[in-house]
C-alpha cells in the first residue's frame, strides 16, 4: 500500500511539473496576434481598439510578452489620416468625423506606450492619391496589407477581426 501511495504521489508530482513547465514555455514564447481592419464603422474600430488593449492587459498580468499588430486595409485608411479623403471611397463621414480625435488618441497610445505595430496597406493609399506623410505617425507601409497579415500568420501570428 505504501508503494502504491508512493507511486500516486510522483506521478500527481510529475503531472503538476509537466503542466508548469507547459505554462512556461507558453508564457516564454509570448503571444503574437495581427488585427485585421478594413470597415469603416468607427464604432467597431473603437471595439478593436478596445480588444487590442484588453489583451495587452491580459497578457502583461500573466507575465507573457505580446506582439501585437494591426493591419489596415481598404476602408481602414480612414483611422490613418485626419484627410477628409474627399471624392474617395473612404470619405470621412459624420460619424468618423465626431470620433477622429478620441480614436487617433487611442492608437497613438497603444502605438507608443503598448507597443503595438501598426501598418497600412501601401496600396490603399496610393488608390486615393493620399501622400504618405498624411498619415499618422508610427505607422509603417505595407506593400500589400493582406500580404502583411499572410506573414503574420505564416510565422505564427494568430489573426483576429472585431465583428
Amino acid at each position: 500500500m505504501f508503494r502504491t501511495i508512493t507511486k500516486l504521489i510522483g506521478a500527481f508530482g510529475l503531472s503538476l511539473l509537466m503542466a508548469f513547465s507547459t505554462t512556461a514555455n507558453a508564457a516564454d514564447d509570448g503571444a503574437k496576434v495581427v488585427y485585421h481592419v478594413d470597415f469603416k464603422d468607427p464604432t467597431r474600430y473603437s471595439a478593436t481598439l478596445t480588444s487590442i488593449n484588453n489583451i495587452m492587459n491580459f497578457y502583461e498580468s500573466e507575465l507573457m510578452e505580446a506582439d501585437v499588430h494591426l493591419v489596415f486595409v481598404g476602408y481602414g485608411l480612414r483611422f490613418t489620416t485626419d484627410d477628409a479623403l474627399k471624392g474617395t471611397p473612404y470619405e470621412a463621414d459624420e460619424a468618423l468625423l465626431k470620433r477622429r480625435d478620441e480614436l487617433k488618441g487611442r492608437l497613438d497610445a497603444l502605438i507608443n506606450t503598448r507597443g503595438v505595430k501598426v501598418h497600412l496597406c501601401d496600396k490603399t493609399r496610393d488608390e486615393v492619391g493620399l501622400p504618405q506623410d498624411k498619415v499618422y505617425k508610427g505607422i509603417q507601409f505595407a506593400p500589400s496589407g493582406v500580404a502583411k497579415i499572410a506573414i503574420l500568420q505564416s510565422e505564427g501570428y494568430s489573426y483576429l477581426k472585431v465583428q
